[in-house]
């Protein structure tokens, strides 16, 4: 079984970006939610782990699907296992996040914004789509909320860039960006960020601001009324952080949203869709440019 840890990052669902399996969902839901979590966040620990070579994250994560069958110990794979077991629920969505996180240990730089899209695809569309299939949710949904993860990991991405790139090489923002602002990889590297990376930045946070509301139907289409407020808090999250991005340099200051911030961000949220509902989807698609 110790052969599929790795170094703990320390993170858990309390310290995440948006609200993990909060108590807007219903307590019968929560248990399989905060086991496809330990899960992810297990793997994500071994896809990040420096001390490992990739080989070693690979063979280390190929255990952990192993795990999802029965065929290999483990305490977060048997776990998922078993909850999932509980509903007669696949492991498909487990499987997904488990192609991105294998790109992680091999894949350093992405060559345009539609390449960044693809690992978005199972690094983190995955996480909505299960949560969705646990809430008995159509599978129709699935596009508004693609959109909504994709925006997600691509937030974490921009604040995260010096940090990636320093500590695991890695690069998110796609080369293409980088290079029409005159920009570089190296310059992830500095105190603070050059013009030409601040401008790249810039732009990748106004497209991911519209790729965010590509799912602004979500919340509306959705029938469960708790994962409806859940969803509202999300999106308001985000378009939070995407509004300090755009004025925080994620080299030099913090970009992430303190707690007092995100409570008050949250709680907003909740209350106004507890008192004025969710937008209909028809009415919002209307707005879409």
């Amino acid at each position: 079984m110790g052969e599929i840890e790795a170094t703990r990052s320390g993170k858990t669902h309390k310290t995440e970006n948006f609200p993990v399996a909060s108590k807007l969902v219903r307590a019968e839901h929560r248990p399989l939610i905060m086991a496809f979590y330990a899960f992810a966040r297990c793997a994500d620990d071994i896809a990040d782990d420096p001390a490992l070579e990739a080989d070693e994250k690979v063979r280390r994560l190929d255990l952990m699907e192993a795990g999802l069958d029965g065929k290999a110990e483990g305490r977060e794979a048997q776990a998922l296992r078993a909850a999932l077991k509980t509903r007669d629920m696949s492991a498909r969505h487990a499987r997904d996040l488990l192609i991105a996180f294998r790109a992680d240990a091999t894949k350093l730089r992405y060559a345009d914004w539609w390449e960044l899209m693809g690992y978005c695809a199972y690094s983190a569309n995955p996480v909505g789509r299960f949560v969705l299939d646990v809430h008995g949710e159509d599978e129709a949904s699935w596009p508004a909320s693609d959109a909504i993860c994709s925006a997600l990991q691509i937030i974490n991405h921009l604040q995260d860039c010096g940090d990636d790139c320093v500590q695991l090489d890695r690069v998110y923002l796609p080369q293409d960006r980088l290079a029409a602002y005159g920009a570089s990889t190296e310059s992830l590297g500095a105190a603070r960020a050059s013009p030409a990376l601040r401008a790249t930045l810039v732009e990748l946070t106004e497209r991911t601001r519209g790729l965010l509301r590509q799912g602004r139907t979500l919340a509306g289409d959705v029938r469960d009324r708790r994962l409806k407020l859940e969803l509202q808090v999300i999106y308001a999250l985000a378009e939070a952080h995407i509004d300090r991005l755009m004025v925080m340099d994620p080299l030099g200051g913090r970009t992430k949203l303190p707690r007092w911030r995100m409570a008050q961000v949250a709680l907003g949220a909740a209350v106004g869709g507890f008192l004025y509902g969710t937008p209909g989807s028809a009415r919002v698609s209307e707005a879409r440019p």
